[in-house]
Order: C-alpha cells, then structure tokens, then sequence
C-alpha cells in the first residue's frame, strides 16, 4: 500500500497533537483525533478516510496512546486500582461488544454515536465537580454500582467510535463519582487501555483497520502521551478541567454542525 509523504507527516502530526493533549488531560484522544482523522486529511487534498476506517484507527492507536500515559503516571501514585478494576472490567465488555457491532453500522449511525457521546460529555464538563481535590488514592470511596453500570454504557456505544470512552469516564469520575481530578485523569487512563482492548479487537474482528495509517499514529502516540502526562501533573487542577471542557465543546460544536447541515 503506497502512502504520500505529506499524508504520512499529516498523520504524524495529527497523532502527536492529539496524544500529547490526551496524555495532560487523561483522555484516549479519540475526541480530538477522530474529528481531525476526518477532516484533515481532505482538507489538505489527501483522499478522505470513512467513519468506519477513521473508528478503526483511532481504536488501535488509543491503545498505545493510553498504555504510555499509564507509563508516565505510574510514578506519581494517582492511578487506584480498585476505582479501574471496577470500571475497567465493566467497559471492556461493552468496547467489544460495540467494536464489533459497528461493522453493521452505516458511517452516519456512528457519526451520531460520537456527536451524541461528546455532547454529553460536554454537558457534565461544565456541572459542579464536588470531589474532594485533598484526598489522595487511599483515601478513596465512590458508589461502586454506579461506577460499573456507566462503565459498562459508555463502553458500548464509545466501542462503536473506535474511542475508548475517557473523554466521557472522565466527566462521570468528576461529576457523578465525586473523584478528585488528578486521580481521574490518572486512573482514567488505565481505565482507556482496558477499554481499547475491547474496542481494538472488536474493529479488528470487523475487518476494518488500515495497517499503515494506524502504525503511523501509534509511533505519534507513544512519542507524545507521555509528554503530555508528565506536563499534566504540574499544570494547575482548574486548568486541566478548563482545556478538557473546552476541547470536547469545540469538537460538539464542529460534529453536530456538519451532521445538521447535510
């Protein structure tokens, strides 16, 4: 398969910027890198890759891109295991099930998934954050039932995505479980590998991935999560929750403006 060197930087780059970002705020990156795997590429004359294809990559890059950020956090003791057992087990399932599923899906059923997800994550980003930010991981409690039922949702339907779903568990830690930001962002992570197990394999099963484009964004993804993670641990708290709402809102704005135009 031939690939254009400005296709490769493009990706490259398009790779880069969005793990460094999802490494500081602990997200996977589909959030930002699906809408730019989309658009980009077009934009720039390159040939535009389906809503199938762009879920695919995002999937297999958000594995290597969440597995670096886990590397970088791991040192600092912010990542509780109990909190990703029991939301990662639960998303795991679910990201399996929709990764697979979605190869019955037509590219405007999965637009939609993604446009409704980052809407809602959107909504919960600007609700009160009541986690006390003082506690550290030992010291942590959360409603466990709660945590596994929304794990498991938000695995399916950001299964169908290609995404691992932290750009939403990170606002149901924040919103709904009270956790205190640092310890979300961190555990999150854990939390996305375990997802885009499910999720990378489903799209794998479905026949849909692009070997190339995806090694391209995986090389990215390893160079800049762990950069952006080492940057988030001394980026302010109220900082980090401000650029996180503001990526997911510029990306709902975009998304659901191209879904109600056409």
């Amino acid at each position: 398969m031939d690939i254009e060197i400005g296709l490769v930087l493009t990706l490259f780059a398009i790779g880069f910027i969005g793990s460094f970002i999802s490494g500081m705020v602990g997200i996977g990156g589909s959030i930002i890198k699906y809408p730019m795997l989309l658009y980009i590429p077009p934009a720039l004359g390159f040939l535009a890759y389906t809503a199938q294809e762009v879920s695919a990559i995002s999937a297999v890059q958000v594995f290597f891109a969440s597995l670096a950020g886990i590397v970088a956090y791991r040192s600092g003791g912010l990542i509780n295991m109990k909190l990703v057992l029991y939301m990662g087990i639960p998303v795991i399932a679910g990201s399996f099930i929709g990764g697979y599923g979605s190869k019955w899906l037509p590219d405007s059923a999965i637009n939609l998934t993604y446009a409704v997800l980052a809407l809602t994550a959107a909504i919960m980003m600007f609700l009160p954050k009541k986690g006390d930010e003082a506690r550290n991981g030992s010291e942590l409690t959360f409603n466990r039932g709660l945590a596994a039922t929304a794990a498991g949702i938000v695995g399916i339907l950001s299964g169908i995505v290609g995404a691992a779903g932290a750009f939403i568990i990170v606002p149901i830690m924040l919103v709904m479980l009270k956790i205190p930001t640092r310890i979300a962002i961190a555990s999150s992570l854990a939390i996305t590998f375990l997802s885009s197990i499910g999720s990378t394999t489903g799209k794998l099963l479905g026949g849909h991935m692009l070997l190339i484009p995806s090694i391209i964004m995986v090389v990215a993804s390893i160079i800049g999560s762990p950069i952006g993670a080492k940057l988030g641990q001394r980026v302010n708290v109220k900082v980090l929750q401000w650029l996180l709402s503001g990526l997911i809102t510029a990306t709902v704005v975009k998304i659901w403006l191209d879904i109600l135009t056409k």
